[in-house]
């Protein structure tokens, strides 16, 4: 789970998990349908932090910090305005002219514009300062909600109501946790991954097509891969193409650092250069990769293609 106990905590640092979440929350808002509130408020000194810093205490709030002689704000703000507004309220646009309110952008410590802030908890966990084109930027979005959404998991008190959702809540409760399901988690959480490794497989046997049992697992292999390799010494080995077991522990790293693509990419790229039983063993590694994955995870399709043009 994403960790908003500091400033600037989520950077590189969304995980697998949220992936998931964020694609479950998307379907939960297309769900719910437009909501009367708008997403966009302009923000001056005299209200940032009743319209920024107190709103985030209860959902995340978008800073598009710009300025009317900036080209560049010109063409990120619609974009902002577009991918926020997809949220249907769980995010809010909250815009502040820098040229007005010279001071926030000073408290802020923003050095060029358009700069955007995440602002959730009262604190600015992620942002950016340039123009993205609007892919990145809902990629950069969903990924904040995914961890926003375990945040709301584990802290359902401050979860925003979504029109709809109080009469969701009265519906009957679905079926009961897999108890394997539950050992994995508790295991994970007392740092015992060979039981949660069992945990999962033995759901795995039961119910081979279970999401969250095969998620699980490779999540535990990933952890267990990684922890005793020095990220250092491995992005030095990685500089050599032909150093496979470095390439490999790279990508693991990355996948754990929530660089998905790139990962991703590393290993299709070390499938075309190698052959026989090096070429089967990257090729295995990248499909274990796959598994961390939801199935309808964007990423995957776009590396199952590249693999296989690298393969055939």
């Amino acid at each position: 789970m994403a960790d908003f106990s500091r400033p600037g905590s989520l950077y590189g640092a969304i995980d697998l998990g949220a992936r998931k979440q964020a694609l479950e929350a998307q379907a939960r808002r297309e769900a719910a349908g437009p909501q009367a509130a708008s997403s966009v408020v302009e923000v001056t000194e005299e209200t940032f932090t009743t319209d920024v810093i107190d709103r985030s205490m209860t959902q995340p709030v978008i800073l598009d910090l710009w300025s009317p002689r900036s080209p560049g704000s010109a063409q990120l703000s619609p974009v902002l305005e577009k991918v926020v507004g997809d949220t249907r309220g769980m995010a809010i646009l909250a815009r502040v002219n820098v040229d007005a309110s010279p001071q926030i952008a000073q408290a802020l410590r923003v050095q060029a514009v358009p700069t955007v802030l995440a602002i959730f908890q009262g604190q600015a966990v992620t942002g950016f300062q340039q123009v993205l084109p609007e892919a990145e930027v809902k990629r950069w979005l969903d990924e904040l909600m995914g961890a926003v959404e375990q945040f709301y998991e584990a802290n359902p008190d401050v979860r925003p109501q979504l029109d709809g959702e109080a009469d969701e809540q009265q519906a009957p409760q679905g079926p009961p946790v897999d108890p394997d399901l539950l050992a994995a988690e508790d295991a994970i959480d007392k740092g015992d991954l060979d039981a949660a490794d069992a945990a999962y497989q033995r759901l795995l046997a039961r119910s081979p097509n279970d999401e969250d049992a095969r998620m699980g697992l490779a999540g535990v292999g990933l952890i267990k891969r990684t922890m005793s390799a020095d990220p250092a010494d491995i992005q030095r080995r990685a500089q050599d193409p032909a150093d496979i077991e470095a390439q490999l522990l790279s990508a693991d790293l990355e996948m754990l650092a929530g660089q998905v693509d790139e990962a991703f990419a590393r290993l299709v790229a070390t499938v075309k250069r190698t052959s026989g039983d090096e070429r089967d063993a990257v090729r295995k590694h990248l499909l274990g990769l796959f598994d961390a994955l939801p199935a309808e995870d964007p990423s995957l399709a776009k590396a199952r293609r590249a693999l296989a043009s690298a393969l055939f």
